[in-house]
């Protein structure tokens, strides 16, 4: 599965990660809305995801 297809996932805390695109998500977890090959979906990640603090600590911290 390492050359298939990925999808970019998140939580409610918009901690992200990647999944196989052909498999159910995870409990508590939802699309991004960007799929792809493996490395693609990484560095999207990479690129969207730049505060790695949980929506809960960083609304906490009155961001």
């Amino acid at each position: 599965m390492a050359d298939g297809t990925y999808k970019v996932v998140v939580n409610d805390e918009e901690q992200y990660s990647i999944w196989f695109a052909d498999r159910p998500l995870p409990a508590g977890w939802r699309e991004e809305g960007f799929s792809g090959a493996k490395q693609d979906c990484l560095d999207h990640v990479e690129r969207v995801w730049t505060d790695m603090r949980p929506r809960s600590l960083r609304e906490a911290m009155g961001q």
